[in-house]
């Protein structure tokens, strides 16, 4: 139970950090899918919008920390996410379980 807490600590710090990153390469990445699928914007035209998605104006250098951290972050807030929802479903079967043969 103790690793569960550091965990959650850890979630809820790391949390604000991955949400801003994540949350842009998301929305440009389906944002630049839906430029030139739907609106009709031909690959320049959209190109922008790769651009942020990919870091690449933090130049040649800083663009593949970009896409490492991104993908760390998302990494650690499945892996973290998943174990705390995990224990969750465990600790609520348990309670109903325990209901059950209080009933029974």
């Amino acid at each position: 139970m103790r690793w569960l807490r550091s965990i959650r600590q850890l979630h809820r710090w790391v949390a604000p950090f991955v949400l801003l990153p994540l949350f842009i390469s998301t929305t440009t990445g389906v944002g630049y899918r839906l430029a030139r699928d739907w609106g009709g914007l031909n690959r320049d035209q959209a190109h922008w919008l790769m651009t942020l998605h990919e870091g690449e104006w933090l130049g040649p250098q800083l663009e593949p920390f970009v896409v490492l951290l991104n993908g760390l972050g998302l990494l650690w807030m499945l892996i973290t996410g998943a174990a705390m929802a995990w224990q969750q479903l465990r600790r609520s079967k348990g309670q109903a379980g325990e209901e059950g043969k209080a009933k029974g």
